[in-house]
């Protein structure tokens, strides 16, 4: 079965408009992304986690300067 000239020009020239836009998207249609890849939770909590336990180990080394850390 052929497909007639007309369809096939139809075809070609949408195919032919669409090459240079190729890998361009719409700025509008982009998804906007936050500056923090995560979320202020978990950075807070991330946060929390560090700080406490530095601050537990200088208190643990504070109290018992004799032993060293393993």
């Amino acid at each position: 079965m052929t497909v007639s000239k007309r369809v096939a020009n139809a075809k070609s020239g949408k195919f032919h408009q669409g090459v240079h836009k190729r890998g361009l998207a719409d700025e509008t249609k982009q998804k906007k992304s936050s500056k923090l890849p995560v979320g202020p939770v978990m950075l807070g909590f991330f946060i929390f986690v560090v700080i406490g336990s530095a601050i537990l180990q200088i208190i643990r080394q504070a109290t018992n300067p004799r032993e060293l850390p393993a």
